[in-house]
Protein backbone atom coordinates (compact mmCIF):
# COMPACT_ATOMS: atom_id res chain seq x y z
CA UNK A 1 0.00 0.00 0.00
CA UNK A 2 1.18 3.40 -0.78
CA UNK A 3 -0.08 7.07 -0.38
CA UNK A 4 -1.72 8.85 -3.90
CA UNK A 5 1.02 10.70 -5.96
CA UNK A 6 3.15 8.03 -6.21
CA UNK A 7 5.26 8.69 -9.46
CA UNK A 8 5.00 5.01 -10.60
CA UNK A 9 0.82 5.06 -11.00
CA UNK A 10 -0.20 7.55 -13.60
CA UNK A 11 -3.57 9.49 -13.84
CA UNK A 12 -4.52 7.91 -16.67
CA UNK A 13 -4.13 4.37 -15.53
CA UNK A 14 -6.23 5.73 -12.16
CA UNK A 15 -9.11 7.15 -14.25
CA UNK A 16 -8.92 3.69 -16.35
CA UNK A 17 -10.15 1.70 -13.29
CA UNK A 18 -13.74 1.65 -12.39
CA UNK A 19 -15.35 2.09 -8.89
CA UNK A 20 -16.18 -1.85 -8.28
CA UNK A 21 -18.31 0.20 -5.50
CA UNK A 22 -20.41 2.55 -6.93
CA UNK A 23 -24.24 2.14 -7.42
CA UNK A 24 -23.84 3.04 -10.95
CA UNK A 25 -22.08 -0.92 -11.13
CA UNK A 26 -25.09 -1.99 -8.76
CA UNK A 27 -23.14 -1.73 -5.04
CA UNK A 28 -25.05 -1.70 -1.98
CA UNK A 29 -24.07 -0.55 1.77
CA UNK A 30 -25.47 -4.07 3.57
CA UNK A 31 -24.31 -3.00 7.19
CA UNK A 32 -23.08 0.06 9.64
CA UNK A 33 -23.33 -0.27 13.25
CA UNK A 34 -24.29 3.35 13.34
CA UNK A 35 -25.43 6.00 10.94
CA UNK A 36 -27.50 7.88 13.98
CA UNK A 37 -26.60 11.31 11.95
CA UNK A 38 -26.45 10.63 8.11
CA UNK A 39 -27.42 7.55 6.26
CA UNK A 40 -24.32 4.74 4.91
CA UNK A 41 -26.45 4.52 1.71
CA UNK A 42 -24.74 8.07 0.61
CA UNK A 43 -21.25 6.19 0.73
CA UNK A 44 -21.33 5.01 -2.69
CA UNK A 45 -23.42 7.80 -4.12
CA UNK A 46 -21.91 8.43 -7.96
CA UNK A 47 -21.67 12.06 -7.60
CA UNK A 48 -19.83 14.29 -5.50
CA UNK A 49 -20.79 14.82 -2.51
CA UNK A 50 -22.54 18.70 -1.83
CA UNK A 51 -23.11 20.62 1.21
CA UNK A 52 -25.60 23.32 2.21
CA UNK A 53 -24.59 25.36 4.86
CA UNK A 54 -27.47 26.01 7.79
CA UNK A 55 -29.69 23.25 6.75
CA UNK A 56 -30.83 21.24 9.89
CA UNK A 57 -33.07 17.78 10.33
CA UNK A 58 -33.83 16.85 13.61
CA UNK A 59 -30.24 15.29 14.59
CA UNK A 60 -28.66 18.58 13.35
CA UNK A 61 -26.72 19.53 10.41
CA UNK A 62 -27.53 17.45 6.93
CA UNK A 63 -24.62 15.97 5.83
CA UNK A 64 -23.98 13.92 2.16
CA UNK A 65 -21.68 11.14 3.74
CA UNK A 66 -22.52 8.40 6.78
CA UNK A 67 -21.95 10.00 10.17
CA UNK A 68 -22.13 8.27 13.13
CA UNK A 69 -22.27 9.33 16.81
CA UNK A 70 -20.15 10.42 19.53
CA UNK A 71 -18.10 7.53 21.23
CA UNK A 72 -17.62 8.33 24.67
CA UNK A 73 -15.29 4.97 25.31
CA UNK A 74 -11.80 5.91 26.99
CA UNK A 75 -9.19 7.42 24.51
CA UNK A 76 -7.23 4.34 22.98
CA UNK A 77 -9.38 1.36 23.09
CA UNK A 78 -9.40 0.64 19.61
CA UNK A 79 -12.80 0.68 19.14
CA UNK A 80 -14.17 2.10 16.10
CA UNK A 81 -17.41 2.33 13.64
CA UNK A 82 -17.57 -0.18 10.56
CA UNK A 83 -19.77 -0.37 7.35
CA UNK A 84 -20.00 -2.64 4.79
CA UNK A 85 -20.13 -2.28 1.41
CA UNK A 86 -21.39 -5.40 -1.15
CA UNK A 87 -18.98 -4.66 -4.26
CA UNK A 88 -21.03 -3.86 -7.71
CA UNK A 89 -18.95 -6.11 -9.25
CA UNK A 90 -15.96 -8.56 -7.49
CA UNK A 91 -12.47 -7.98 -8.75
CA UNK A 92 -9.05 -7.10 -7.35
CA UNK A 93 -8.87 -3.60 -5.90
CA UNK A 94 -6.37 -1.47 -6.82
CA UNK A 95 -6.88 1.93 -4.95
CA UNK A 96 -8.85 3.00 -2.44
CA UNK A 97 -10.21 6.99 -1.97
CA UNK A 98 -11.58 7.88 1.62
CA UNK A 99 -13.53 10.93 0.98
CA UNK A 100 -13.84 13.78 4.09
CA UNK A 101 -15.64 16.41 1.91
CA UNK A 102 -16.78 18.88 4.08
CA UNK A 103 -16.03 16.94 7.57
CA UNK A 104 -14.02 19.35 9.17
CA UNK A 105 -14.72 18.97 12.62
CA UNK A 106 -16.45 15.65 12.93
CA UNK A 107 -13.93 13.28 10.56
CA UNK A 108 -12.14 10.42 11.65
CA UNK A 109 -8.97 10.98 12.83
CA UNK A 110 -7.87 7.23 11.34
CA UNK A 111 -9.28 4.40 9.09
CA UNK A 112 -9.02 0.74 7.35
CA UNK A 113 -9.93 -0.86 4.95
CA UNK A 114 -10.96 -4.31 4.36
CA UNK A 115 -11.83 -7.02 1.55
CA UNK A 116 -13.66 -10.29 1.33
CA UNK A 117 -13.97 -12.92 -1.04
CA UNK A 118 -17.08 -14.83 -0.38
CA UNK A 119 -19.96 -17.03 -2.27
CA UNK A 120 -23.44 -15.85 -3.09
CA UNK A 121 -24.73 -13.05 -1.35
CA UNK A 122 -23.98 -13.49 2.31
CA UNK A 123 -25.49 -11.17 5.00
CA UNK A 124 -23.77 -8.99 7.82
CA UNK A 125 -24.03 -12.05 10.27
CA UNK A 126 -22.05 -14.56 7.82
CA UNK A 127 -19.44 -12.04 6.93
CA UNK A 128 -18.84 -11.29 10.43
CA UNK A 129 -17.22 -14.66 10.74
CA UNK A 130 -15.52 -14.51 7.44
CA UNK A 131 -11.97 -14.35 6.84
CA UNK A 132 -10.75 -10.93 5.60
CA UNK A 133 -7.43 -9.59 4.34
CA UNK A 134 -6.46 -5.63 4.84
CA UNK A 135 -6.29 -3.15 1.86
CA UNK A 136 -5.70 0.09 3.96
CA UNK A 137 -4.23 -0.48 7.62
CA UNK A 138 -5.26 1.57 10.11
CA UNK A 139 -3.64 5.27 8.74
CA UNK A 140 -4.45 8.43 9.23
CA UNK A 141 -6.68 10.66 6.93
CA UNK A 142 -7.30 14.90 6.56
CA UNK A 143 -10.86 16.40 7.18
CA UNK A 144 -12.00 17.82 4.33
CA UNK A 145 -10.27 15.85 1.35
CA UNK A 146 -9.77 13.09 -0.98
CA UNK A 147 -7.94 10.68 1.03
CA UNK A 148 -6.29 8.07 -1.61
CA UNK A 149 -4.49 4.68 -0.95
CA UNK A 150 -2.72 2.46 -3.67
CA UNK A 151 -3.87 -0.82 -2.91
CA UNK A 152 -1.11 -4.00 -4.13
CA UNK A 153 -2.90 -6.13 -6.45
CA UNK A 154 -4.19 -8.94 -4.76
CA UNK A 155 -7.37 -11.59 -4.81
CA UNK A 156 -10.73 -10.94 -5.64
CA UNK A 157 -12.61 -9.18 -3.52
CA UNK A 158 -16.56 -8.96 -3.15
CA UNK A 159 -16.87 -6.95 -0.50
CA UNK A 160 -15.03 -4.47 1.66
CA UNK A 161 -15.25 -2.83 5.12
CA UNK A 162 -14.48 0.39 5.92
CA UNK A 163 -13.63 1.42 9.63
CA UNK A 164 -13.10 4.82 11.23
CA UNK A 165 -11.75 5.46 14.94
CA UNK A 166 -13.17 6.32 16.77
CA UNK A 167 -16.17 7.55 14.89
CA UNK A 168 -17.22 10.47 12.86
CA UNK A 169 -18.22 10.91 9.24
CA UNK A 170 -16.91 10.13 5.53
CA UNK A 171 -18.16 11.93 2.46
CA UNK A 172 -18.01 8.85 0.24
CA UNK A 173 -15.78 5.49 -0.25
CA UNK A 174 -14.22 4.74 -3.66
CA UNK A 175 -12.90 1.40 -4.59
CA UNK A 176 -11.21 1.56 -7.70
CA UNK A 177 -10.39 -1.99 -9.08
CA UNK A 178 -10.31 -4.48 -12.35
CA UNK A 179 -13.59 -6.61 -12.84
CA UNK A 180 -13.45 -10.07 -12.80
CA UNK A 181 -16.37 -11.99 -13.71
CA UNK A 182 -17.54 -15.21 -12.62
CA UNK A 183 -17.63 -17.12 -15.44
CA UNK A 184 -19.85 -19.58 -14.14
CA UNK A 185 -22.49 -16.77 -14.50
CA UNK A 186 -21.70 -15.87 -18.25
CA UNK A 187 -24.05 -17.28 -20.54
CA UNK A 188 -23.25 -18.23 -23.91
CA UNK A 189 -23.60 -14.48 -25.23
CA UNK A 190 -22.35 -11.94 -23.61
CA UNK A 191 -21.73 -8.27 -24.07
CA UNK A 192 -18.02 -7.75 -24.40
CA UNK A 193 -18.00 -4.75 -24.09
CA UNK A 194 -19.73 -4.75 -20.59
CA UNK A 195 -17.29 -2.93 -18.12
CA UNK A 196 -18.91 -5.41 -15.02
CA UNK A 197 -17.54 -8.70 -17.71
CA UNK A 198 -14.00 -7.22 -17.69
CA UNK A 199 -14.43 -4.38 -20.17
CA UNK A 200 -12.19 -1.31 -20.26
CA UNK A 201 -11.47 1.91 -22.38
CA UNK A 202 -8.01 2.05 -23.32
CA UNK A 203 -7.74 5.30 -25.59
CA UNK A 204 -10.05 8.16 -26.30
CA UNK A 205 -9.88 11.57 -28.51
CA UNK A 206 -11.95 13.80 -25.69
CA UNK A 207 -13.83 13.65 -22.97
CA UNK A 208 -14.44 17.41 -22.35
CA UNK A 209 -17.93 16.58 -20.91
CA UNK A 210 -18.08 13.14 -19.42
CA UNK A 211 -15.80 9.71 -19.54
CA UNK A 212 -16.00 7.06 -22.28
CA UNK A 213 -16.26 4.45 -19.51
CA UNK A 214 -19.77 5.71 -18.88
CA UNK A 215 -20.25 4.14 -22.29
CA UNK A 216 -19.74 0.27 -20.49
CA UNK A 217 -21.71 0.47 -17.71
CA UNK A 218 -24.79 -1.17 -17.27
CA UNK A 219 -28.37 -0.56 -17.47
CA UNK A 220 -29.41 2.58 -19.64
CA UNK A 221 -28.59 6.27 -18.77
CA UNK A 222 -30.65 7.58 -16.73
CA UNK A 223 -29.49 11.58 -17.85
CA UNK A 224 -27.47 12.79 -20.19
CA UNK A 225 -24.41 13.07 -18.22
CA UNK A 226 -24.50 9.10 -17.65
CA UNK A 227 -23.04 8.98 -21.22
CA UNK A 228 -19.74 10.29 -23.17
CA UNK A 229 -19.28 13.93 -24.72
CA UNK A 230 -16.75 15.63 -26.35
CA UNK A 231 -16.60 19.23 -26.87
CA UNK A 232 -17.66 20.75 -30.09
CA UNK A 233 -14.64 20.23 -33.23
CA UNK A 234 -13.67 23.15 -35.10
CA UNK A 235 -11.36 20.87 -37.64
CA UNK A 236 -12.11 18.40 -40.22
CA UNK A 237 -11.26 15.33 -38.05
CA UNK A 238 -13.53 13.02 -35.64
CA UNK A 239 -13.59 11.83 -31.98
CA UNK A 240 -13.21 8.64 -31.10
CA UNK A 241 -12.75 6.04 -27.77
CA UNK A 242 -11.25 2.33 -27.93
CA UNK A 243 -12.42 -0.31 -26.30
CA UNK A 244 -10.89 -3.85 -25.30
CA UNK A 245 -13.32 -6.27 -24.80
CA UNK A 246 -13.59 -8.86 -21.82
CA UNK A 247 -12.55 -11.13 -23.50
CA UNK A 248 -12.01 -12.22 -27.61
CA UNK A 249 -15.30 -13.15 -28.79
CA UNK A 250 -17.81 -13.76 -32.25
CA UNK A 251 -19.65 -10.90 -32.51
CA UNK A 252 -23.78 -11.18 -33.08
CA UNK A 253 -25.16 -7.49 -32.33
CA UNK A 254 -23.85 -4.19 -32.18
CA UNK A 255 -26.04 -1.43 -30.32
CA UNK A 256 -25.36 2.61 -30.43
CA UNK A 257 -27.35 4.27 -27.89
CA UNK A 258 -27.81 8.05 -28.28
CA UNK A 259 -30.59 7.86 -25.41
CA UNK A 260 -30.62 11.76 -24.15
CA UNK A 261 -28.45 12.87 -26.71
CA UNK A 262 -31.41 15.28 -28.43
CA UNK A 263 -29.34 18.54 -30.05
CA UNK A 264 -25.85 16.73 -29.74
CA UNK A 265 -25.60 13.29 -30.82
CA UNK A 266 -23.11 12.49 -33.63
CA UNK A 267 -24.45 12.47 -37.31
CA UNK A 268 -22.53 8.85 -38.03
CA UNK A 269 -20.57 6.22 -36.44
CA UNK A 270 -18.68 3.53 -37.53
CA UNK A 271 -17.59 0.50 -35.61
CA UNK A 272 -14.32 -1.47 -36.39
CA UNK A 273 -12.59 -4.35 -34.54
CA UNK A 274 -9.26 -6.31 -34.81
CA UNK A 275 -9.49 -9.52 -36.59
CA UNK A 276 -7.10 -12.19 -36.07
CA UNK A 277 -6.08 -11.60 -40.20
CA UNK A 278 -6.22 -7.66 -39.49
CA UNK A 279 -8.85 -4.82 -38.89
CA UNK A 280 -12.82 -6.13 -39.15
CA UNK A 281 -15.41 -3.94 -39.97
CA UNK A 282 -18.43 -4.45 -37.72
CA UNK A 283 -20.39 -1.64 -38.78
CA UNK A 284 -19.79 0.79 -42.00
CA UNK A 285 -20.57 4.53 -41.88
CA UNK A 286 -24.05 4.63 -40.52
CA UNK A 287 -26.38 7.81 -40.42
CA UNK A 288 -27.74 7.81 -36.27
CA UNK A 289 -30.75 9.43 -34.82
CA UNK A 290 -30.43 11.53 -31.31
CA UNK A 291 -32.14 9.66 -28.60
CA UNK A 292 -32.27 6.81 -30.36
CA UNK A 293 -31.14 3.07 -29.18
CA UNK A 294 -29.59 1.38 -32.50
CA UNK A 295 -28.81 -2.13 -33.21
CA UNK A 296 -27.24 -3.99 -36.24
CA UNK A 297 -26.67 -7.38 -36.80
CA UNK A 298 -22.94 -8.19 -37.85
CA UNK A 299 -22.94 -10.41 -40.37
CA UNK A 300 -20.95 -13.77 -39.88
CA UNK A 301 -19.47 -13.33 -36.47
CA UNK A 302 -16.35 -11.86 -36.56
CA UNK A 303 -13.58 -12.47 -33.82
CA UNK A 304 -12.24 -9.49 -32.20
CA UNK A 305 -10.47 -8.93 -28.87
CA UNK A 306 -11.09 -5.09 -29.28
CA UNK A 307 -13.31 -2.34 -30.70
CA UNK A 308 -12.80 1.20 -31.72
CA UNK A 309 -16.03 3.30 -32.41
CA UNK A 310 -15.52 6.23 -34.44
CA UNK A 311 -17.89 9.63 -34.32
CA UNK A 312 -18.52 11.95 -36.80
CA UNK A 313 -17.49 14.42 -36.50
CA UNK A 314 -18.18 14.89 -32.60
CA UNK A 315 -21.05 15.05 -29.87
CA UNK A 316 -22.50 12.08 -27.37
CA UNK A 317 -23.37 8.65 -26.62
CA UNK A 318 -25.13 6.72 -23.63
CA UNK A 319 -24.21 3.16 -23.85
CA UNK A 320 -21.82 0.98 -26.27
CA UNK A 321 -22.72 -2.75 -26.49
CA UNK A 322 -21.21 -5.37 -28.55
CA UNK A 323 -23.27 -8.59 -28.03
CA UNK A 324 -21.16 -11.86 -29.04
CA UNK A 325 -19.94 -15.34 -27.90
CA UNK A 326 -16.66 -15.72 -26.51
CA UNK A 327 -14.49 -18.25 -28.15
CA UNK A 328 -13.43 -21.37 -26.18
CA UNK A 329 -9.71 -19.89 -25.81
CA UNK A 330 -11.10 -16.68 -24.16
CA UNK A 331 -13.72 -18.65 -22.23
CA UNK A 332 -11.05 -20.88 -20.58
CA UNK A 333 -8.90 -17.69 -19.89
CA UNK A 334 -11.71 -16.08 -18.24
CA UNK A 335 -11.57 -19.28 -16.17
CA UNK A 336 -8.12 -19.05 -15.56
CA UNK A 337 -8.22 -15.45 -14.51
CA UNK A 338 -11.14 -16.20 -12.51
CA UNK A 339 -9.45 -18.97 -10.44
CA UNK A 340 -6.32 -17.21 -9.43
CA UNK A 341 -7.51 -14.87 -7.73
CA UNK A 342 -10.03 -16.41 -6.02
CA UNK A 343 -9.16 -16.52 -2.22
CA UNK A 344 -8.31 -19.72 -1.16
CA UNK A 345 -11.29 -20.16 1.39
CA UNK A 346 -13.43 -19.32 -1.50
CA UNK A 347 -12.07 -21.21 -4.30
CA UNK A 348 -12.17 -24.40 -1.61
CA UNK A 349 -16.30 -23.90 -1.13
CA UNK A 350 -16.18 -24.13 -5.06
CA UNK A 351 -14.77 -27.50 -5.48
CA UNK A 352 -16.89 -28.34 -2.54
CA UNK A 353 -20.00 -27.54 -4.52
CA UNK A 354 -19.18 -29.88 -7.62
CA UNK A 355 -18.58 -32.66 -5.34
CA UNK A 356 -15.27 -32.82 -3.86
CA UNK A 357 -14.58 -34.34 -0.56
CA UNK A 358 -13.49 -30.99 2.18
CA UNK A 359 -9.54 -32.42 2.23
CA UNK A 360 -9.30 -32.84 -1.60
CA UNK A 361 -10.56 -29.25 -1.94
CA UNK A 362 -8.26 -27.39 0.26
CA UNK A 363 -5.57 -29.17 -1.32
CA UNK A 364 -6.78 -28.11 -4.93
CA UNK A 365 -7.45 -24.53 -3.56
CA UNK A 366 -3.89 -24.32 -2.20
CA UNK A 367 -2.35 -25.54 -4.91
CA UNK A 368 -4.19 -23.33 -7.71
CA UNK A 369 -3.81 -25.95 -10.81
CA UNK A 370 -5.94 -23.52 -13.22
CA UNK A 371 -8.75 -24.65 -15.50
CA UNK A 372 -6.50 -27.29 -17.16
CA UNK A 373 -6.39 -29.08 -13.84
CA UNK A 374 -9.44 -28.71 -12.65
CA UNK A 375 -11.88 -31.93 -11.77
CA UNK A 376 -14.06 -32.39 -14.97
CA UNK A 377 -17.31 -31.86 -12.98
CA UNK A 378 -15.41 -28.51 -12.56
CA UNK A 379 -14.33 -27.77 -15.61
CA UNK A 380 -18.36 -28.41 -16.88
CA UNK A 381 -19.21 -25.92 -14.33
CA UNK A 382 -17.24 -23.12 -15.78
CA UNK A 383 -18.54 -23.94 -19.32
CA UNK A 384 -16.06 -25.09 -20.97
CA UNK A 385 -15.42 -27.10 -23.75
CA UNK A 386 -14.84 -30.64 -23.63
CA UNK A 387 -14.41 -33.58 -25.99
CA UNK A 388 -16.58 -36.11 -26.02
CA UNK A 389 -14.79 -38.71 -24.29
CA UNK A 390 -14.11 -36.08 -21.77
CA UNK A 391 -17.78 -35.63 -21.68
CA UNK A 392 -18.45 -39.25 -20.59
CA UNK A 393 -15.56 -39.35 -17.96
CA UNK A 394 -17.10 -36.43 -16.34
CA UNK A 395 -20.31 -37.79 -15.77
CA UNK A 396 -18.62 -40.60 -14.58
CA UNK A 397 -17.06 -38.68 -12.08
CA UNK A 398 -19.91 -36.12 -11.32
CA UNK A 399 -21.71 -39.06 -10.18
CA UNK A 400 -18.90 -40.87 -8.17
CA UNK A 401 -18.19 -37.76 -6.21
CA UNK A 402 -21.17 -36.69 -5.29
CA UNK A 403 -22.18 -40.12 -4.85
CA UNK A 404 -18.90 -40.43 -2.18
CA UNK A 405 -20.31 -36.79 -0.30
CA UNK A 406 -24.01 -38.22 -0.55
CA UNK A 407 -22.93 -41.18 1.49
CA UNK A 408 -20.31 -39.42 3.62
CA UNK A 409 -23.86 -37.33 4.80
CA UNK A 410 -25.61 -40.61 5.38
CA UNK A 411 -27.86 -40.14 1.85
CA UNK A 412 -27.76 -40.55 -2.00
CA UNK A 413 -27.91 -37.99 -4.63
CA UNK A 414 -29.15 -38.45 -7.83
CA UNK A 415 -27.18 -38.47 -10.60
CA UNK A 416 -27.41 -35.60 -13.61
CA UNK A 417 -25.95 -36.05 -16.48
CA UNK A 418 -23.14 -33.29 -17.55
CA UNK A 419 -24.08 -31.64 -21.42
CA UNK A 420 -21.28 -29.95 -23.59
CA UNK A 421 -20.46 -26.27 -22.97
CA UNK A 422 -22.44 -25.94 -19.28
CA UNK A 423 -23.38 -27.39 -16.13
CA UNK A 424 -25.54 -30.46 -15.51
CA UNK A 425 -29.59 -29.15 -16.25
CA UNK A 426 -30.69 -28.43 -13.28
CA UNK A 427 -27.67 -27.92 -11.19
CA UNK A 428 -27.58 -25.41 -8.20
CA UNK A 429 -24.87 -23.21 -9.41
CA UNK A 430 -22.91 -20.79 -6.69
CA UNK A 431 -24.20 -17.02 -7.36
CA UNK A 432 -21.17 -15.52 -7.01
Amino acid sequence: MRQDGDPDMSSEDKQAWPDLAGRALGGSVIYANDELFAERENLIKPEEPAFRPHTFGHKGQIMDGWETRRRREPAGDGQGDAAIVRLGCGGVVRRVVVDTSYFTGNYPPEVSVEACGAEGYPSPADLATAPWTTLVPRSPVAGDARNAFEVEPGHRATHVRLTIYPDGGVARLRVYGEPVPDPRLLPATIDLAALENGAVVTGCSNMFYSSPANLLLPGPARVMGDGWETSRRRDQANDWVEVRLACAGSVEVVELDTSHFVGNAPGWATLSGDGPDGGAALLPRTALQPDTRHRFAVPEGPVTGQVRLDIYPDGGMARLRVLGRPTAEARAGLADRFLGVLPEPQLADLLRAVGLPTAEAARWAETRPGPDGLPLAARALFGLILSTYLIHIATIYFRNTRSIAGANHGHHLRRQPVRQGGGPPGAHHPRR
